[in-house]
């Protein structure tokens, strides 16, 4: 067991405990109930690698203590213009 460190650059830090043998998609899981957000939202990276969700913290890695950084992905949605479908034929 371990401990990691998420922070946001916005002035939200995380500490999450978890196993080596876990995988980036269940670190976002146990942030994203932390932070109150869905896990789809967030991506994780150190300096410019995007840490992607099949892979372990072992295979990254990433040890105890260490810092990642967190963000949070924007997508848009129908009202806010994005994702709008047209009528066909028209």
């Amino acid at each position: 067991m371990m401990e990691v460190i998420c922070n946001d650059r916005l002035g939200k830090k995380v500490r999450v405990k978890v196993n080596e043998d876990d995988t980036i998609g269940d670190l976002k899981k146990l942030i994203a109930a932390q932070v109150g957000t869905r896990p789809e939202k967030i991506r994780i990276q150190k300096w410019y690698t995007i840490f992607k969700d099949h892979i372990t913290l072992e295979d990254y890695e990433i040890h105890d203590g260490m810092g990642l950084e967190m963000y949070y992905n924007w997508q848009p949605t129908a009202a806010a213009g994005g994702g709008v479908r047209r009528a066909a034929g028209g």
